[in-house]
């Protein structure tokens, strides 16, 4: 249960996780009791986390739809943005005669944030075809 709610909410996931543990630890539960509470609070954690992710789809399948042109294509554009403006970057902190350098704390955030938008525009692009050839 301390991976799906480190994964919905982070760092802080693991410690709600701990403290839901300790609270069930304190009352007299047997161990059977336990591990079904358990089990059913890690059902409904990963139905929390389905629920989520359809509402994204649904938001961008919304946006798809649209008859406006920028809500069509701005995954792409933002996905295109990143490439080029952290690429760049990179090239100029490899530069030593460019006076540039990114800090420790940002690569870690630009590789998260990379990360993030190429899973979320191809794995979106992935579901919504996957769906449509489904759907036929």
């Amino acid at each position: 249960m301390k991976n799906i709610l480190a994964k919905l909410f982070g760092g802080a996931g693991g410690s709600i996780a701990e403290k839901i543990s300790g609270i069930i630890d304190k009352h007299t539960f047997s161990k059977v009791e336990k591990a079904q509470f358990e089990k059913e609070m890690e059902q409904i954690f990963i139905k929390a986390e389905a629920d989520m992710q359809q509402n994204v789809t649904d938001r961008w399948k919304t946006d798809m739809n649209s008859d406006s042109w920028l809500s069509k294509n701005v995954r792409p554009l933002i996905l295109v943005w990143c490439i080029v403006v952290f690429s760049l970057a990179g090239i100029l902190d490899s530069i030593e005669s460019v006076p540039f350098h990114i800090g420790e704390l940002w690569n870690d955030t630009f590789e998260k944030v990379m990360m993030a938008v190429v899973l979320a525009y191809f794995g979106g692009r992935t579901t919504e075809k996957a769906t449509s050839i489904f759907k036929k």
